[in-house]
Formats: structure tokens, sequence, C-alpha cells
């Protein structure tokens, strides 16, 4: 006899907390959840680098203070200097997609 699973997609999950897609609780949740990727994307880049956000900041003309806070999700960063950060700091390529 196969015991019954309690797990929960994570789809359904996000629809039973957030709504579902398309409301406006569910498109602030899925903003918030790309502002925070951003910060973890850039600090793995970072660490992967092996850099420091100081090393990091002095590279793209930035201070750590604020690399810190985009990747402690404080911080809305412009694309534009997260390209710079990316390119200078890390001498790598940001690449953008749109989704519909």
């Amino acid at each position: 006899m196969k015991a019954k699973s309690n797990l929960t997609s994570l789809e359904d999950f996000t629809t039973k907390h957030y709504g579902p897609k398309g409301t406006v609780n569910r498109n602030e949740f899925e903003q918030g959840y790309e502002d925070f990727k951003i910060g973890i994307l850039l600090q793995e880049a970072r660490k992967k680098a092996g850099l420091t956000q100081d090393e990091l900041a002095q590279k793209a003309g930035t201070t750590k203070s604020y690399i810190s806070k985009i990747e402690n999700n404080i911080k809305e960063v412009r694309i534009s200097t997260l390209q710079k950060i990316v390119e200078n700091g890390l001498g790598g390529k940001l690449e953008v997609a749109i989704k519909l």
C-alpha cells in the first residue's frame, strides 16, 4: 500500500498563500522574489570569482556598502549599474531575458 504524500508543489503553495497569477498580491510576491534573486546571483558570482564585497566594489567603482545592500535585498539596483558591476567588477556579461 502506497503512503499518502503530504508534499505540496511550489505552485500550489504560492497560489494558496499569495493568490493566483495576475493578482496584485501574487505580482508583489513574484517581484520581491526577482529582486531577492538578483542579490543572491550577485553574491554567488562574487564568491565564485574569489572576491570580497570590498574588492568587487573597488573594481566596479562603487562602495562595499552598496554591494552589500544589493546582495541583501535592501537596495534595488539599476540595470546599468548591475551591468557595470558584472562587467567591470567580475569580468562577466549581464544577460537579461523577457518572458511573456
